[in-house]
């Protein structure tokens, strides 16, 4: 079972697939996910595993998350993250090495982007500027922002200049390419956010395009079991004897009404 994994964004290079196709790849070391809790449903109210990466000083952890190191016999971790589970797992369902990926698997990567620092509407917000001519003095400026007397504020979520970057991005579908045990190693198709150096949450692809595909085609061959389901119902109800008098039974004193109505007015034209 696929749960997630920490990690370390090393670089980016490239790798050929066994179509002889060169792609992109982001590389991700894994190495030595540690256990850290394991959370129930009986007594913490849901299911999940904590997990820690990255080695740390034990005088830069506070004594309570010491105290969780030495519970689960571990060295203090930098990076912590929880890895939500429908149910609970035993102890030896609890799969943190590399090998739980598979080159063809789609994952979702987590990371924090690169921090910009203070930038304007133009980079922050991509407005186009005003006019670059000489005639204007206000070139890279976001103009007129307020309004008049009513309502005599800013709106809300006006585009400003700001701090840019140095936030919680997540990356979908992306696509494993390599996976290496040896080195404890992942090879992922295209790019993670953040800086060489940072952490990375590895998980499986929340919306994977190829279980969506699975899912449609299940949804398609429901949907062709109840068309045909329906079709042998209603084949049933047409050989059924009651069903085949019931129209002609309706049908007779139609036909009859016609000619009466059509004569009634001859007889009249006659006298």
């Amino acid at each position: 079972m696929s749960i997630g994994l920490l990690g370390q964004k090393i670089g980016m290079t490239s790798v050929y697939d066994a179509n002889g196709r060169l792609h992109p790849v982001t590389v991700i070391a894994v190495r030595d996910n540690a256990l850290l809790r394991r959370l129930t449903h009986e007594n913490d109210g849901y299911s999940a595993v904590q997990v820690g990466f990255g080695s740390q000083k034990e005088s830069r952890v506070s004594k309570a998350e010491l105290g969780v190191f030495k519970a689960a016999s571990s060295e203090p971790k930098r990076f912590v993250r929880e890895f939500r589970l429908t149910s609970d797992l035993g102890e030896g369902e609890v799969n943190l090495t590399v090998t739980q990926f598979q080159p063809g698997d789609f994952v979702d990567v987590i990371g924090r982007s690169k921090g910009k620092g203070f930038q304007g509407v133009m980079k922050k917000h991509n407005f186009d500027g005003q006019g670059a001519a000489h005639g204007s003095k206000t070139h890279r400026r976001n103009g007129a922002v307020g309004n008049r007397s009513t309502p005599g504020r800013i709106w809300k979520n006006m585009g400003m200049p700001g701090h840019l970057g140095d936030e919680r991005v997540t990356v979908q579908n992306l696509q494993v390419m390599q996976v290496r045990e040896a080195e404890k190693v992942i090879l992922i198709s295209g790019a993670v956010p953040g800086c060489n150096g940072s952490y990375v949450v590895v998980r499986p692809a929340i919306k994977n395009p190829a279980a969506q595909i699975r899912l449609h085609q299940q949804h398609a061959k429901q949907d062709k079991a109840v068309a045909k389901k329906h079709e042998v119902e209603k084949k049933a109800e047409e050989k059924k004897p009651g069903a085949e008098k019931k129209p002609e039974a309706e049908k007779k004193p139609q036909a009859e009404k016609k000619p009466e109505a059509e004569k009634k007015p001859e007889a009249a034209e006659k006298k």
